[in-house]
């Protein structure tokens, strides 16, 4: 390592620090009534162009003034479209360095959420983050604690706790949670995800086994792309899109589309403030790299509720909300009679922000933040790591350790690589 790369670096994190030790409001933060200036709106950057930062170019209430990637087509390519205002970066540390910026938008794979999120916090940004909030329940908690310290807003973007029907169940979820929150299906309850019920797990989302090294292409940084994970050899399929099968990454169809599936049930059972004590496992042996297949999952509450994912759509029959008392299928068909007139006189669920600019102007939490967040992102990484250890994990929601397991508690804070830490 050069001096140079060591003063630059040291340059970086001072700034950083520097910026985390002064809590300035600018005035578009603090918002009012009527037009807003250009200078007056919120402004935001986001970290990764690839893919899911390129849905959200154009976000209410707010201007881009700043776009990052490690791979140089993606920068340039999108440079292109958004207009001569935003610059680009190729390290994320540069672009927090900026004092103009309010919020960042975090759409790297989740090997990078939880590091980016705790910088953009103590560098005294707002937080927008893709799903799954975090690649481990340690580096969530870490989030957790850094949003609460720096007294940021932070928006996980999953949406459906709070708005559009819900994959195959022709509904919102508000509806959902009126029919349980009123005890009319009885309780505990079961909700099983699966095709039958009208969610797809994504099973085409797994690694390959048998990667060989490729060079690495010139517009790809490649050692910035890995960061915190494990050096391994280059390969094609390890990067963009395809990263989702290595468990060094992401979690394959679980991690992916788990905390889409899972938010809501957490919300509309409850259990925004716990986790699940038990979960189970019926899988193949996992590869140690290459992210495999399963065939289902079962978490268990204290309560006795349980949430089961069925990979394999085995219980063609099963009903999406399952209690002694009744139960709600695909569709929202039920077999209580009257069901949709007796969710018109049930109590409305306690109100929630659904904008993310509101929530950074009022400085009043988003609907699905770091808290709520960080327990729907541990149910996934629950399952995770049950799958790698191929076995069934008693888990103390309020220590949020495994019950009697070092090896499974080992995967709660995993080794980072190089000089990244959080």
């Amino acid at each position: 390592m050069t001096e140079k790369t060591n003063n630059r670096r040291d340059f970086l994190k001072k700034s950083l620090v520097a910026a985390a030790a002064i809590t300035i409001i600018p005035r578009r933060v603090l918002g009012g009534n009527g037009f807003l200036a250009p200078s007056d709106q919120l402004t935001k950057a986001i970290i990764g162009v690839g893919g899911m930062g390129q849905g959200h170019i154009v976000y209410e209430g707010t201007r881009l003034l700043a776009i990052c990637d490690v791979d140089k087509n993606h920068l340039s390519s999108t440079l292109q479209k958004v207009g001569s205002e935003v610059k680009g970066y190729s390290d994320f540390r540069e672009l927090l360095l900026r004092p103009d910026i309010d919020i960042v938008h975090i759409a790297t794979p989740p090997h990078w959420h939880g590091i980016m999120s705790v910088m953009a916090a103590e560098a005294g940004k707002d937080v927008w983050c893709e799903k799954p909030m975090t690649r481990t329940i340690g580096e969530g908690k870490r989030v957790m604690e850094a949003i609460n310290a720096t007294g940021k807003m932070f928006r996980l973007n999953t949406w459906f706790r709070f708005k559009d029907n819900f994959y195959g169940l022709n509904t919102p979820v508000k509806p959902l949670k009126k029919v349980v929150e009123s005890g009319v299906l009885g309780w505990p309850l079961k909700v099983t995800i699966s095709g039958v019920t009208g969610f797809d797990w994504k099973f085409y989302w797994v690694g390959k086994t048998n990667l060989s090294p490729q060079p690495v292409p010139e517009v790809l940084d490649y050692n910035m792309w890995l960061g915190p994970a494990p050096e391994k050899p280059y390969n094609v399929h390890r990067i963009h899109q395809t990263f989702r099968g290595y468990w060094d990454y992401d979690g394959g169809g679980l991690g992916d589309m788990g905390q889409h599936y899972i938010d809501p049930v957490q919300y509309f059972l409850g259990k925004d403030n716990t986790s699940p004590v038990k979960v189970e496992v019926d899988a193949p042996q996992q590869h140690y790299d290459a992210i495999g297949t399963w065939r289902k999952i079962t978490y268990t509450y204290a309560d006795g509720c349980q949430i089961i994912l069925d990979g394999e759509n085995k219980d063609q029959n099963a009903a999406y909300i399952e209690g002694p008392n009744g139960k709600i299928f695909k569709g929202f068909k039920s077999d209580i009679p009257n069901l949709n007139a007796l969710i018109d006189t049930l109590p409305e669920p306690a109100p929630q922000i659904s904008t993310f600019s509101e929530s950074v102007r009022t400085r009043h939490k988003f609907a699905l933040n770091e808290e709520n967040g960080f327990r729907s992102a541990t149910i996934v990484n629950l399952g995770v790591i049950a799958l790698r250890l191929g076995r069934t994990l008693n888990f103390d929601p309020e220590t949020l350790t495994f019950v009697n397991d070092d090896e499974a508690n080992r995967l709660i804070n995993q080794p980072m690589r190089g000089e990244w830490r959080i």
